[in-house]
């Protein structure tokens, strides 16, 4: 069974914790890459990165040396860092590897050591491959069982809120924006047609990276914009993404909401215009602080206007632990028109219990 980033995180430093080497598999550019440089964040590791399908025998084993009529091996710089000290060893795409760089890992992920020369026993092992359930779409060779025992497999496919969590602080607000209110354009999830340009995790990072650096963002939409999403993340994506920019000065922000009391611009929203805000003001950590009074009452005239099953969302999100609990007490003890968000609260949580 797969599992999103957010399980992975939880679960590995289980297996980190005795040194067992890990496995990540899934389909290309969903961020396996990046989630190993984020378990590297978070235990303060450094990582050494090597592509296996680019290596030869002699790239993982070293070269050999004479000593009188003794012969040993010089390790590669790479590996006598991992041996030296303390980092995560990061092997990328080894089922597209040779056989020969195959076999010799097998002595590194089942004894931690390679010709002799032993792993710091702070090191530890990662790799991701595309193949598993995906695998006939790839390239890539099968892994018999014995190889495969030596892992610790974690098939992953992460959720839409996996990129989110992550993007909200590295990209910009426009890509992040999009995507929240156009999530099927985030990535292809069937089979891929030959030659034809998808849209990935990796390739709209890439794409931002791109608008940013040529400060396209702040030229709006335009055919230098589009060529260069349709490029990166194909027609289909690049069509809506440009159309969404064109029209981007009309989106409502969280300033709107919270410090203009601005209402009004959501009057024709549908329940995913008013979800998408709502997310959106998780994403910028609307809550952490405790806001001025003018905001939680600005906070609480949008909160009358919102479906039953929105206001619930935004009063989870409000509740959520590492959010400032004072937010939600005065939200909660707040009126509009005479009117109590608290009766408002009670309403729908009837209306909830009759429909059951």
């Amino acid at each position: 069974m797969a599992v999103d980033f957010k399980t992975f995180l939880e679960v590995v430093p289980f297996v980190t914790d005795i040194t067992k080497p890990v496995l990540l598999r899934g389909r290309h550019g969903v961020g396996k890459s990046q989630v190993v440089y984020q378990v590297a964040e978070g235990i303060g590791l450094p990582v050494v990165e090597r592509r296996a399908s680019q290596m030869t025998e002699g790239d993982l084993v070293g070269l050999p040396k004479t000593d009188g009529d003794v012969t040993s091996f010089c390790p590669p710089d790479w590996f006598k860092t991992a041996c030296d000290e303390p980092v995560i060893l990061f092997l990328d795409e080894v089922d597209r590897a040779t056989i020969e760089v195959r076999q010799g890992i097998f002595e590194l992920t089942d004894s931690r050591k390679l010709n002799g020369h032993r792993l710091h026993p702070g090191t530890l092992i990662f790799a991701a491959i595309n193949g598993g359930e995906h695998g006939q779409q790839y390239q890539v060779g099968e892994m018999d069982p014995a190889e495969l025992d030596r892992w610790t497999v974690f098939d992953v496919e992460p959720t839409v809120e996996d990129w989110l969590d992550w993007a909200k602080e590295r990209l910009d607000s426009v890509v992040w924006d999009f995507i929240n209110q156009n999530r099927n354009h985030l990535e292809h999830a069937t089979d891929f047609e030959p030659n034809k340009v998808y849209p990935s995790r990796r390739s709209w990072e890439r794409l931002d990276e791109c608008l940013a650096s040529a400060k396209l963002y702040e030229q709006g939409a335009s055919p230098i914009l589009y060529n260069l999403a349709s490029a990166f993340v194909g027609f289909e994506a690049a069509v809506s993404f440009n159309d969404f920019i064109q029209n981007y000065d009309r989106q409502v922000t969280v300033e709107d909401i919270l410090v203009k009391g601005e209402i009004d611009k959501t009057k024709d929203f549908s329940i995913n215009d008013h979800t998408a805000l709502v997310e959106k003001l998780e994403a910028v950590k609307s809550f952490k602080e405790e806001l001025p009074e003018e905001q939680i009452q600005n906070l609480a005239k949008y909160f009358m206007t919102l479906p039953s099953e929105v206001a619930m969302k935004l009063w989870t999100v409000m509740g959520a632990a590492d959010n400032n609990i004072t937010n939600t007490i005065r939200l909660h003890q707040s009126k509009v028109d005479g009117v109590s968000v608290a009766n408002r609260m009670v309403e729908m949580l009837k209306a909830s219990d009759d429909d059951k």
